[in-house]
């Protein structure tokens, strides 16, 4: 049984935990603040964030509780190695604590939907080891989707956290951004150089922003492709980071799909690149399964190995029920990533919805 954070004020299962004293506002920082940097995924976290989202106003009323079953199984199995966070609607905070394990933590929150990597703050850290989260000003993906809501879930995560708020013009989602915690990013430009988020914005006026907000000192671009999916490609579901200088990128298999020959453009300019530090990327290319469970449409199910989650402890990742290629997968990540535990878990209403394990998360990083 979930505990409860009420309001971020305080609360049961909270500890000293707690949320900030309501009467102090969160504050954005000025724009000339320098030394922000966004370290790497799977350094270690304070906690994971996540939002019990799925509401019948975008998903079907079947849908919803296989959505919030799905929900519950990511976060019951990252409470077993860190502190879970989910923001949950007031009138759904009484069955989400009978299905969600004592060491997450729910906070009563306004939401539209559940993707946590998009809607909530990036949280960045200074040498000095002092955190902020940055405010990208989710518009749901150019606008496709009602964000009412979610349009101000950055702002209840920093107040929780008790973090200040780094402003931006900037309109983007977590899922855009890959970064390696040693000034490299991956972005998909279809993504966060399109007129329905930053309209005007050049390549190098969004490396300008990145460099001063999250530390980068050099953008990887892979092209993507608009319009194909509600969130114009993000890159977490393409590529990602393992460490500094190692990649794992997704290979779509099937002839047919329009990510065939995307995924293979993005191979060709991952192997080519390098990082900040002038270092040649080691890509690791990753296929999907060849099949998934019956009762699915493979034309808009996410299904792909890329989309996993990294703490210091443990890798969470999808399963599809393809033995083999499941299989594959874990030994894969088993190795990239030696002495954590690799956790698979079935997530096919959420796959069946575009998303995958990393979409419905965000770490908070520790202080340092």
């Amino acid at each position: 049984m979930g505990s409860l954070l009420a309001a971020c004020g305080g609360g049961s299962g909270s500890g000293s935990d707690g949320g900030p004293d309501t009467d102090t506002p969160t504050r954005p920082l000025p724009g000339d603040v320098s030394g922000w940097y966004m370290p790497d995924e799977a350094d270690p976290h304070k906690a994971t964030w996540m939002a019990y989202g799925a509401s019948s106003a975008i998903w079907t009323r079947a849908q919803v509780p296989q959505v919030q079953q799905a929900l519950v199984r990511i976060a019951n199995a990252i409470a077993a190695y860190e502190p879970v966070r989910m923001l949950v609607r007031q009138a759904e905070l009484h069955s989400a604590r009978q299905l969600l394990d004592a060491r997450v933590t729910l906070i009563p929150a306004e939401l539209d939907d559940l993707w946590m990597r998009d809607t909530g703050p990036v949280f960045v850290r200074r040498q000095n080891g002092e955190r902020a989260c940055v405010k990208f000003n989710f518009n749901g993906w150019g606008r496709k989707q009602p964000f009412d809501h979610d349009g101000k879930v950055a702002d209840v995560v920093s107040a929780c956290a008790q973090l200040p708020l780094l402003a931006t013009s900037l309109v983007l989602e977590g899922g855009a951004l890959e970064v390696d915690g040693k000034g490299t990013a991956i972005i998909t430009e279809s993504c966060v150089l399109n007129s329905n988020r930053n309209p005007g914005w050049s390549r190098s006026d969004c490396e300008a922003e990145l460099r001063r907000l999250l530390g980068v000192r050099k953008v990887i671009w892979l092209p993507g492709i608009k319009g194909h999916d509600i969130t114009d490609a993000h890159t977490d579901f393409y590529a990602r980071f393992v460490r500094p200088g190692v990649v794992v990128a997704h290979r779509e298999m099937t002839p047919d799909s329009y990510d065939y020959a995307l995924t293979r453009q993005h191979l060709d300019i991952l192997r080519g690149a390098t990082d900040a530090d002038n270092r040649p990327l080691q890509i690791v290319v990753v296929d999907g399964p060849s099949r998934i469970r019956p009762g699915n449409n493979p034309d808009t199910f996410a299904a792909g190995y890329i989309n996993y989650y990294a703490t210091s402890k443990a890798i969470f990742l999808p399963e599809f029920g393809d033995a083999h290629a499941d299989l594959q997968a874990r030994d894969l990540y088993t190795q990239l990533y030696p002495g954590r535990a690799v956790i698979q878990v079935n997530i096919d209403p959420i796959a069946a919805g575009g998303g995958g394990i990393h979409c419905t998360t965000q770490q908070e990083i520790i202080q340092g």
